[in-house]
C-alpha cells in the first residue's frame, strides 16, 4: 500500500481499495435483492457479482434467497479472527500427526528382511507414456475378457469420442456390458454424447463431480491416470487382482450413488437434479456455485430451489433441507 494512503478494516485484511470501495457502497444497501443492489449501483448483476467475488470468497458478503447481506466491520473482523484462530488450531494438529508420521517413511521404503515373510513379488503393472490413447484402449479392450466400468470426467472434450463409441458399439455387441459415469454439467454441455453412448447399449449415469480418469475391465484390469486427475499421460495400467478389485468396488459403489439418466432418446437428457441441488444446498454452495458445478444458468438454480421449497412447503432453504432429509431424498 503507498505511503500516506488511508487503511481500513478491510485494506488491512488485504483487500484492494477498489474492494473496499465496493464493500462501503454494498453495506448499505444489506438485507436488498440482488437484482435492486445492481440497480440502486447503476451496475450489472453480472458485474456487481464480480466485484463482490472476494468479499463473497472470505464470507463477509454472502447471497441468501437471492439477498445481499453484508457483515458490518466488527462482525467480519470478529469472524475473521476466530476462523484464523480455528485453522491455527487444525495446523499445529496436522503438523503434529505429520511429525508423528516421519519416522513411518523409513519404514515404507524399506524392504522386509530376510525371513520376516516367505515370498515378495512385485505388483503386476506398469506406469506408460506416449502412444494413441484411443488405440490403446480398443486394443486392451479387444484382447480382454468381461464387462467395463468408465468414470469420464471430461473426455467428451477430446477428439476422439467417434472412435471409442465405435469400440464401445463392438464390445457390447460382442454381449459385453458397458457402464459409464459423467459429471451432471455433460447434459448441457454435450447430451449428444450421453445419448450416442446409451444408443449403442451403453448405461449412463452423472454425479455431480467425477474426481479422476478411469476403467476397469472386469476384475482384471484398470487404468487410471498417475497421478489421478484428468491427464492422458504418464497412466498406470494395473492388472494387480487386490488393487483391481478394489477398483471395481469403487466405481460400483459410486454406480450405486449415481442418478440414472432419463429421456436419452429425446432432445435433451434429464437428470433428477432435485437431489443434485439438495446436496449442492446442504453443503452451503451459492447459487453461482451451484450453477457452475451443475451446468446449468444461474437463473435456472433459482428457478428449480424456488420450485423445490414450494414442492417441500419450507419458507427457507434449511427448512428445506431438514424437509428433504425427513422425506429421504437425501
Amino acid at each position: 500500500m503507498a505511503k500516506g494512503e488511508p487503511t481500513t478494516v478491510l485494506t488491512t485484511l488485504g483487500f484492494s481499495p477498489s474492494v473496499e470501495r465496493t464493500y462501503q457502497r454494498v453495506l448499505r444497501q444489506s438485507g436488498q435483492r440482488l437484482d435492486w443492489v445492481a440497480g440502486a449501483l447503476s451496475v450489472s448483476v453480472q458485474t456487481l457479482l464480480a466485484d463482490l467475488r472476494p468479499l463473497i470468497d472470505r464470507e463477509i458478503v454472502r447471497l441468501v434467497d437471492g439477498k445481499v447481506l453484508v457483515e458490518s466491520p466488527v462482525q467480519a473482523l470478529g469472524r475473521l479472527i476466530v476462523a484464523h484462530s480455528e485453522a491455527a488450531s487444525r495446523a499445529h494438529t496436522e503438523l503434529a500427526a505429520l511429525a508423528r508420521a516421519v519416522p513411518l517413511l523409513a519404514a515404507g521404503t524399506a524392504r522386509p528382511s530376510e525371513g520376516d515373510v516367505e515370498g515378495v513379488w512385485p505388483l503386476d503393472g506398469e506406469v506408460t507414456s506416449g502412444g494413441t490413447p484411443a488405440a490403446l484402449i480398443a486394443s486392451l479392450l479387444r484382447q480382454s475378457k468381461g464387462d467395463v466400468a468408465w468414470l469420464r470426467p471430461d473426455q467428451w472434450r477430446v477428439p476422439r469420442e467417434d472412435v471409442m463409441l465405435q469400440t464401445i458399439r463392438e464390445l457390447i455387441a460382442a454381449g459385453r456390458r458397458s457402464r459409464a459415469i459423467y459429471p451432471v454439467r455433460i447434459l448441457h454441455e454435450a447430451p449428444e454424447v450421453v445419448a450416442a453412448r446409451a444408443e449403442v447399449g451403453e448405461e449412463v449415469r452423472v454425479l455431480p463431480d467425477i474426481p479422476t480418469r478411469m476403467f476397469v475391465i472386469g476384475r482384471t484390469h484398470a487404468v487410471l491416470p498417475e497421478p489421478l486427475g484428468y491427464m492422458d499421460e504418464p497412466r498406470s495400467l494395473v492388472r494387480q487382482q487386490g488393487l483391481v478389485e478394489a477398483l471395481a468396488l469403487l466405481f460400483d459403489l459410486m454406480w450405486e450413488r449415481a442418478t440414472p439418466v432419463r429421456d436419452l432418446g429425446g432432445p435433451e437428457p434429464q437428470s433428477d437434479m432435485r437431489r443434485f441441488l439438495l446436496e449442492q444446498l446442504a453443503a452451503g454452495h451459492v447459487d453461482e456455485q451451484i450453477a457452475v458445478r451443475l451446468g446449468i444458468g444461474l437463473r435456472t438454480v433459482r428457478r428449480r430451489v424456488a420450485d423445490l421449497m414450494t414442492e417441500l412447503g419450507a419458507d427457507t432453504r434449511f427448512q428445506a433441507g431438514v424437509e428433504a432429509a425427513r422425506r429421504g431424498w437425501i
